[in-house]
């Protein structure tokens, strides 16, 4: 039976971070998926997710969020190939709201620099947008969008460069924890000192003794390409996020010939099975997707180029929890990332690393303990 100083379990954005720490260090290490990555079965898909350092869901990321920039930098010089794209994050909404007042609040702990804007203002600096009159806007500079595939592909290059192994497509039926940690798997019985738990929406099944009260939702993401002439004014445009009383949504500038992306950060369907994701479009998904486009990005066509489904792994509170396990120190785990986590991957891998390998970590992360 091969034994390995570590295991990964789930290799998508967070797992296959971890596994580059880990190889880094000297650990022969074994990253195990059941789908060959980068896939676009699980969360690290969809061609771009923001990363952005005011951050309104809570300021105790700030932090985290201020080093790993640098890892994404050393990633990408890593791999020769540009990863990250700063456009600048728009967030719009009640002055009064969660967003705008959350992002300020950040910003003003942590000495970072914003803009405040007025609906005039923005309209002006990009006619593309359309605000309502009582919200108010918040450019972040120092922010933009990553490739989200792509950072998986280089994570994974630069982790087998280092020495990694990886086994995909590969499914994990049980794991004792030992020590050693003994894995039964669809490829045969494999055995290590130390286990990351990385799975996503499968983490609360193999996490089950953790009772996490994980909760897996469907997400549906939508491209519309601008009305003709109007291309070069939406490939200019920053990120943007706006809170509005029908929900959250965000998008994206255009990258290639298929527009402006967009999705619903609110909401979304409670799935059961995550390997068995409805990813037809999804009616009403596409009918919210559509007014929000209609209302604030007028000059977008009213019929969707493509469409993308991935999900959501929601915590109770919707902050990550990042921890070793209670009764097995040996084991780390990362789950409900709740839809904001893939910004944070390579400092959450060094984190994982850390906890399992030092058993801790001096890295900011009390605040997503599993207590």
């Amino acid at each position: 039976m091969p034994v390995y100083d570590a295991i990964v379990l789930g290799t998508g954005g967070i797992g296959s971070a971890a596994l580059l720490h880990l190889a880094q260090r000297g650990c022969k290490v074994l990253g195990i998926d059941q789908f060959v990555g980068p896939h676009d079965r699980g969360s690290s898909h969809g061609q771009t997710r923001i990363i952005r350092q005011a951050y309104f869901e809570h300021p105790n990321y700030t932090p985290l969020l201020l080093k790993t920039y640098r890892l994404w930098d050393e990633l990408a010089d890593r791999v020769g190939r540009q990863l990250y794209f700063e456009t600048g994050v728009l967030q719009i909404g009640p002055a009064d709201g969660e967003v705008v007042a959350g992002v300020f609040r950040s910003a003003e702990m942590h000495g970072l620099h914003l803009e405040r804007l007025t609906p005039a203002e923005i309209e002006q600096r990009w006619p593309a947008f359309v605000v309502p009159a009582h919200m108010i806007g918040a450019i972040e500079h120092h922010a933009g969008y990553l490739l989200v595939e792509q950072c998986v592909d280089a994570h994974l290059q630069a982790a087998t460069e280092a020495g990694a192994e990886l086994l995909s497509p590969a499914a994990v039926e049980a794991w004792k924890p030992g020590p050693p940690v003994t894995l039964q798997t669809s490829e045969g019985e494999l055995a290590a000192e130390h286990l990351i738990v990385t799975a996503g929406a499968w983490a609360g099944q193999l996490l089950a003794d953790l009772q996490l009260n994980l909760e897996v939702r469907r997400k549906s993401l939508f491209w519309y390409p601008p009305n003709s002439g109007q291309e070069a004014a939406h490939r200019e445009l920053p990120c943007f996020l706006y809170e509005l009383p029908t929900g959250v949504f965000y998008g994206m500038p255009q990258v290639d010939d298929r527009g402006v992306k967009i999705g619903e950060h609110s909401g979304g369907q409670v799935i059961g099975d995550p390997l068995q994701v409805d990813r037809e479009v999804d009616p009403e998904d596409r009918t919210a997707t559509g007014a929000f486009a209609q209302q604030h990005l007028p000059q977008l066509t009213r019929q969707h180029r493509d469409h993308a489904v991935c999900m959501y792994t929601m915590s109770p509170d919707q902050h990550f929890i990042v921890d070793r396990h209670p009764e097995h120190s040996h084991v780390a785990f990362a789950a409900g990332l709740s839809g904001h986590g893939f910004k944070f991957a390579p400092i959450l891998g060094q984190a994982l690393s850390e906890l399992v390998l030092d058993g801790g970590t001096p890295l900011p992360i009390e605040f997503l303990r599993l207590r």
